[in-house]
């Protein structure tokens, strides 16, 4: 079984009015600063151990904006232990933030409006100068998966077999209905919003390693990115991991569904392996369609219509989240998790995204509000983050000892 890990982007909060704290030096200020981003051992996931990672390997770390912290796991072989880390991650975060009078959600967007800042480090303000409006406004939360590969060579492979599959994952994540204090129409907002980058969203069919890294170079040649850090496709290789990293979701409000589509983008990752070494060529799907397909899945989420992976005509939601299970499931049978992946996806079908979560408690303060003849002066938005908050600790929480704040790390700045 491959090693899997991942990277969540939380937003730091004002527990009574739900607004975005720009807390995330406080959060991280003291503290030992990190080298580099990389495991204390390179070679870690080439031994047999792939879990041979010292504990500091997973810890916190600021992003572009101060409104929000970024938890990391380490690599993990199984689902419940990468569960356990995604918990523990949230915990870490959120005592950071309590002891600023703050705390931290699992929100993709922020629902209230609030002025943002940029962290401040000469990349990012660099960034700010040259993307203007772009990058003042990109309070956004991602998820992202990093799967292990054997060589960049697998990994490109692997990146031009997924790349029709992964607007599935946009809309099983989607948790950003609200943007700048309004209903947005989209389930996932945050995907429009990062979609304003330059190098952002799906790409085209590599073929070979080497012409992956020719468009990079093109890419930075043209003066327009900064560095190869803003090579923000939907996938891409990572720089610093042997690892194929997708990007494509919101970070999830139950850390439940976080595991889940991590599980799902590791099968999706061996599934595209083995293809490769069997010879069948990717999908030649036109890169237009794959931006159509991440636009509808950001529209609808699960509530509608997606393109179907296979044929994209429109399809009800959720038999194309289904189908993808289907597709993946002899990879799941053997790593024994096809049970929890159907188990998983069906949980979100029934009870909704994020998205439809975070909706139903703006509804019922409305309704409320409407009933007793009073104003709800916020729309109910803080009662949306608060709800957030509790959903975001949920399982988070553990024993006594469990909650004594461990060190706190700050990583390199990506």
């Amino acid at each position: 079984m491959r090693t899997f890990g991942v990277e969540e982007e939380l937003l730091i909060v004002d527990p009574e009015t739900g607004e975005p704290l720009a807390l995330a030096d406080a959060l991280l200020s003291g503290r030992r600063l990190a080298a580099d981003d990389s495991p204390r051992d390179p070679h870690a996931l080439e031994t047999e151990d792939k879990t041979a990672f010292d504990d500091e390997d997973m810890g916190l770390s600021a992003e572009l904006k101060l409104e929000q912290i970024e938890t990391q796991t380490r690599p993990c072989l199984e689902y419940g232990e990468l569960l356990r880390q995604i918990r523990a991650g949230r915990r870490l975060a959120d005592q950071a933030a309590r002891k600023n009078g703050a705390r931290v959600a699992a929100l993709a967007t922020s629902p209230l409006a609030s002025t943002t800042h940029t962290t401040p480090d000469p990349r990012y303000a660099r960034m700010l100068e040259r993307f203007g409006l772009t990058a003042q406004e990109q309070l956004t939360c991602g998820f992202h998966v990093h799967t292990f590969i054997e060589s960049p060579e697998e990994g490109v492979a692997v990146l031009d077999r997924i790349r029709d599959k992964l607007a599935v994952l946009t809309a099983l994540s989607a948790n950003s209905p609200f943007w700048n204090g309004m209903p947005t129409g989209f389930e996932s907002y945050r995907t429009q919003a990062w979609n304003r980058w330059p190098t952002s969203g799906p790409s085209g069919i590599f073929g070979t390693y080497s012409a992956y890294r020719r468009l990079v170079v093109r890419l930075l040649d043209s003066g327009v990115m900064l560095d190869e850090g803003m090579i923000y496709f939907d996938a891409r290789l990572s720089r610093n991991h042997p690892t194929v990293e997708v990007r494509v979701a919101d970070v999830c409000l139950r850390a439940e569904d976080a595991a889940l589509i991590a599980v799902l983008v590791r099968a999706m990752v061996e599934s595209a392996s083995r293809e490769w070494h069997a010879g069948v060529e990717p999908a030649p799907v036109p890169t237009v369609l794959l931006r159509m397909a991440a636009w509808q899945a950001s529209s609808s989420g699960l509530g509608g219509e997606l393109l179907d992976f296979g044929t994209f005509r429109p399809a009800p939601a959720h038999d194309v989240v289904r189908s993808l299970v289907d597709y993946l499931a002899p990879v799941l049978t053997e790593q024994g998790e096809l049970g929890l992946a159907r188990q998983g996806v069906e949980d979100v079908i029934s009870r909704g995204t994020g998205a439809a979560e975070q909706r139903r408690v703006r509804d019922a303060v409305l309704e409320k509000a409407m009933t007793d003849k009073t104003a709800a002066d916020d729309g109910g938005l803080a009662a949306v983050v608060a709800k957030a908050v509790a959903i975001t600790m949920r399982g988070a929480s553990g024993s006594p000892e469990e909650d004594d704040a461990p060190e706190l790390l700050r990583v390199r700045l990506s």
